[in-house]
């Protein structure tokens, strides 16, 4: 019998690689929705050749010109329009997976939404766990859904943990996130406030959005994995690693109380966490290339400098402090990095924006989706402000 899938951000680069798995495999899945931010023709041309039975566009003015596309073009997908349009195709009872690819805070409604009802969750979207925390994995208790990591470091987490939870806390002795180091690994940090938009936006191993390129380039984006992996895998702060890995051909690994290791290998391509995810517990081809040890020339591991990234470190001092820290954290970043894309701010001022946010904004233990969303607007005015001190 086919899946259901609804696919959240299907535009982004995470949305595109699920749709090329998918086409892989179409005895085995159906398109039920689609969404996307901005993108009208990208989302057009998808409807077109998956037709989904329904299309979301995150704003209506967007929404309506989609609308006006898919009708010239005799296209039978219904456009949504209403406010809460994402968190329909996410619970919705003909829906049978969700993909959760929008980036930030915006994904946190549906992301809880596809939980309440029960889904087979793959999640993206990590600021689901960042801001949501405890509200979001209470919900995916509640529900009785199903929580699958997408991120590749975490879905390599998953895959060499023990399939038994239970036997997590007395089997493993910490986890190790691996990182490529960014455009940045080797530059002297004291050029860092030399750094432009392109170069920042230059991942030496993916072609990635703007946004999670500059935060592969402070490291922000394995601070917000630490904090993920913190709420996915139930485990104290202290018990998760980051180590510098530049080939990234480890995606992540587990080490045990007896000192030894299991690692997750493949080619740098996200189509095999999405495949994992998609299939598990089966495997399903991803189209990525098979890994040729024989091409390997090395394969190294270096401390993250504290100094070059120190964003990193932000991860642990948020989890460490009261609850709801870590959706400041992430609410700064999002502001400081748009600053820093719309050339307002230079590179080494993120952090700057990102640290004097967390000492500003003291959270008061949110419980709920609306305490959520109205902390995580506080942090943005804060992180503005603070990011406007710095022109």
């Amino acid at each position: 019998m086919k899946q259901s899938l609804t696919i959240l951000g299907s535009t982004g680069s995470i949305g595109t690689s699920t749709l090329d798995v998918v086409a892989r495999h179409p005895e085995r899945y159906d398109l039920f929705a689609l969404s996307a931010a901005e993108s009208v023709d990208a989302l057009l041309a998808q409807c077109a050749r998956f037709r989904p039975r329904y299309a979301v566009m995150a704003s209506p003015p967007h929404a309506l010109q989609l609308a006006e596309k898919i009708k010239a073009n005799s296209l039978q997908t219904q456009v949504l329009q209403a406010p809460d349009a994402l968190e329909k195709i996410a619970s919705d009872d003909r829906v049978d997976t969700v993909m959760a690819a929008i980036v930030g805070a915006a994904g946190l409604a549906p992301c809880l939404a596809a939980a309440r009802a029960g889904k087979r969750l793959l999640l993206a979207n990590k600021e689901a766990l960042v801001v949501g925390g405890e509200v979001f994995l209470r919900a995916v208790k509640q529900g009785g859904a199903t929580l699958l990591p997408i991120d590749s470091e975490h879905s390599a987490i998953f895959q060499s943990l023990p399939e038994d939870r239970a036997a997590w806390a007395r089997r493993v002795d910490h986890v190790l996130l691996t990182a490529s180091g960014g455009p940045f690994r080797t530059r002297d940090p004291a050029t860092l406030c030399d750094v432009t938009v392109e170069e920042a936006c230059a991942h030496p191993n993916f072609v990635m959005g703007r946004k999670i390129s500059v935060d592969s380039a402070t490291m922000m984006n394995k601070a917000l994995e630490v904090i993920e992996a913190r709420w996915l895998f139930d485990l104290a702060p202290e018990r998760i690693k980051v180590v510098i890995h530049p080939q990234q051909i480890i995606h992540s690994m587990v080490q045990y109380t007896d000192a030894s290791i299991i690692a997750q290998l493949g080619t740098p391509d996200m189509r095999v966490p999405i495949a994992c995810g998609l299939a598990w517990p089966e495997r399903i081809a991803s189209g990525a290339a098979p890994l040729d040890f024989s091409q390997l020339a090395a394969l190294t591991f270096e401390e993250a400098d504290e100094r070059r990234f120190p964003g990193l470190h932000l991860s642990w001092q948020a989890l460490a402090a009261a609850p709801g820290t870590t959706a400041v954290l992430n609410a700064a970043n999002e502001v400081a990095v748009a600053a820093f894309l719309a050339r307002r701010i230079r590179f080494d001022q993120i952090h700057a924006v990102n640290r004097a946010t967390l000492e500003a904004v003291t959270p008061s233990n949110p419980d709920s989706l609306p305490a959520l969303l109205a902390l995580d607007e506080r942090s943005r005015a804060v992180a503005a402000q603070q990011a406007g001190r710095l022109r």
